[in-house]
């Protein structure tokens, strides 16, 4: 974004402390953390419990900055050039609103309990061969971080693809309002945040949310296999733009589009659907759950108009986020499943499907850490999580956290006791793998992000295997 100081006071509805000084002095780009100041752009300070970006104002306009915000509420600002604003955190979703109106780039809009990354990456994979895309990065998926993706997009992008996440109810409400969908995905409805929300309906009802600030006319992809979304659509007090369309994705053969024909690949999966029956795509994920993930993506790009045979390049090109079942090839030989950014039930289960359609590997070994934030139930639904796992499933199950416990007591309704381990640390649990383990094992990682079990895997993937007997 470059505009001048008095076209961003006047797009996030602030007003420029001295108009004859500073009206034509030009901001290029924004940001928000004086660690990292950066000369030529509008810093933008904004407050929160711990911390207030108001004590770094006159630091960064004296570092270079073209021009800082100044909450009202805060006293006399600095001399130079400031864009007094009631609120900090309001004028910068403003001024992102107003510059996707003006940049007038088609937004696609995801959310979903699990998947939203993932899906988000194909749909950008897709798209790039026949567009200029601007997408989130990392997890800019909040109330801050998707105006920062907005206001970092190039004049000339085409496409702009924002990730929605959220913790409560109203919040992807305002993420949608901000950016104006004209293409929005709903992944699923998951299990992530009844902590907060307390039930699988009330998750549906915040991720429908979505549908709010959508553009008159504006197209819905959604999960057709779960009916809690479908059944929120028809709610009176659900938002929805006139004239709004609707997609189906999944399994189940009533949605409008879902596999006609599934093959596990060496590194992926190959894939017929009821949209393109006579070809076969390739996907380089594993999992019918990405699978489904890719069938929503190619809702998207059938939409704006990208042919089956850039499809097929886009997917040949794909580049995930970290993390998310990450496969990767030990020094050693071991093959490594890192799927340790985020859990929860419907994930986790799919990941333990992954390994199941593994075939070649001498042993299957699961390490599974704690799914936060579940709420009143966490304990069952981890133990349900480990009823799921069986023999035919995978080999051998390790467990890492105090509430993966449940996990394990869960899995010996199937599996043997030699079969289930639980481990209180990491340097125990890897110790265990490098002994136990031989080159032609497989191992899946799987937990939330604050386990950080992904230093686990880290640790064989240059960690020589005491086992080396076939």
């Amino acid at each position: 974004m470059k505009r001048t100081l008095a076209q961003m006071a006047d797009m996030c509805g602030g007003t420029l402390s001295d108009v004859a000084l500073y009206s034509e002095v030009i901001a290029e780009g924004v940001f928000t953390d004086s660690r990292k100041p950066l000369a030529g752009s509008l810093f933008i300070p904004l407050v929160g419990e711990r911390f207030d970006g108001h004590e770094f104002v006159l630091n960064c306009l004296e570092q270079g900055a073209a021009g800082a915000m100044w909450q009202k509420d805060h006293g006399v600002p600095p001399q130079g050039a400031v864009i007094l604003v009631e609120d900090t955190l309001v004028a910068l979703q403003k001024l992102a609103s107003a510059y996707l109106s003006e940049n007038k780039a088609s937004v696609v809009g995801i959310t979903g309990s699990n998947g939203k990354t993932t899906t988000k990456d194909i749909v950008d994979a897709l798209l790039s061969t026949t567009f200029n895309v601007h997408k989130t990065q990392g997890n800019f998926n909040n109330h801050i971080g998707l105006p920062l993706t907005v206001l970092s997009m190039a004049p000339d992008t085409e496409i702009i693809i924002l990730e929605m996440g959220m913790s409560g109810r109203g919040e992807i409400h305002d993420l949608s309002v901000i950016a104006q969908p004209d293409v929005a995905i709903i992944t699923n409805i998951g299990e992530s945040h009844l902590l907060q929300l307390g039930s699988r309906l009330e998750i549906a009802r915040a991720k429908t949310e979505i549908s709010a600030g959508m553009k008159p006319g504006g197209l819905l992809i959604y999960n057709g296999d779960e009916p809690l979304i479908a059944q929120v659509l028809e709610e009176p007090a659900t938002k929805q733009p006139d004239g709004m369309k609707r997609f189906t994705f999944g399994l189940e053969e009533d949605n409008d589009d879902y596999p006609t024909g599934l093959m596990n690949a060496p590194n992926g999966m190959v894939f017929t659907t009821k949209q393109s029956r006579d070809k076969a795509y390739t996907l380089p994920l594993l999992g019918t759950h990405n699978v489904i993930n890719c069938l929503a993506a190619m809702a998207v790009a059938r939409h704006f108009g990208v042919t089956p045979e850039h499809m097929e390049e886009g997917l040949s090109q794909l580049r995930l986020t970290g993390m998310r079942i990450e496969v990767t090839q030990a020094v050693s030989g071991l093959t490594l499943l890192n799927d340790a950014y985020n859990a929860s039930p419907t994930s986790m289960r799919a990941a333990i499907d992954v390994l199941e359609g593994l075939k070649g590997y001498r042993m299957k070994v699961a390490v599974l850490g704690d799914m936060l934030e579940l709420g009143p139930d966490e304990k069952q639904l981890h133990h349900e999580v480990g009823t799921y796992i069986t023999p035919a499933k995978l080999d051998r199950v390790l467990v890492y956290g105090a509430l993966s416990l449940h996990i394990a007591e869960g899995a010996k309704k199937h599996m043997s006791a030699e079969a289930v381990h639980v481990f209180e640390n990491k340097e125990e649990l890897t110790r265990y793998l490098l002994e136990q383990l031989h080159p032609k094992d497989v191992v899946l990682f799987k937990a939330s992000r604050g386990l950080k079990l992904e230093e686990v895997a880290q640790a064989l993937q240059t960690a020589p295997l005491h086992n080396r007997v076939d």
